[in-house]
């Protein structure tokens, strides 16, 4: 995963990262600035499931909300879900070379689309090899309650990444 200052991020990361560990601190520590597009700013705000609210998520100054609108490539429309999309789609107009993605179909499209691709679970992984003091077990335990499906294999990786590290 590569190590960048700015990254275009899905709403669904978002909402994972905060069922892990509970806000968005982490993700403020890692990069410079995560854009996430208006479309998916919008979602969070409005269909943020299982309970999970993020305070002020308006006022997160390190979450460059993009505010304009994206004129999307049909090629990408016709092919995923509209916030992946516009992650997508915003990413290459930037010229952002990484984006954070969750869902296969969106990933499978970033990297056709030459992008470096991250994700909540990386993001973690990231942030436990740069020394963060959180359990990679229970963050998943508490993503898996809050009704985040991972992969048993994603699990897998995370677990056997992060084992030496775990306090």
């Amino acid at each position: 995963m590569p190590n960048t200052k700015t990254i275009v991020i899905n709403t669904s990361p978002l909402i994972s990262l905060v069922a892990a560990l509970g806000d968005l601190a982490l993700l403020e520590s890692l990069y410079h600035q995560s854009l996430p597009p208006l479309k998916c700013v919008k979602k969070f705000n409005v269909v943020v499931p299982m309970g999970l609210r993020l305070r002020n998520l308006n006022k997160q100054h390190f979450l460059k909300k993009w505010e304009e609108p994206i004129s999307i490539s049909h090629f990408y429309i016709k092919l995923l879900d509209r916030g992946e999309a516009a992650v997508i789609q915003l990413a290459l107009n930037e010229g952002i070379q990484t984006v954070c993605i969750d869902e296969v179909p969106g990933r499978r499209v970033a990297r056709l689309s030459n992008l470096s691709l991250t994700g909540s679970i990386g993001i973690l992984i990231r942030a436990k090899r740069e020394g963060y003091s959180f359990s990679m077990p229970e963050a998943i335990e508490r993503m898996k309650k809050k009704g985040i499906r991972l992969s048993e294999r994603v699990i897998r990786v995370a677990l056997e990444q992060t084992k030496d590290m775990e306090n």
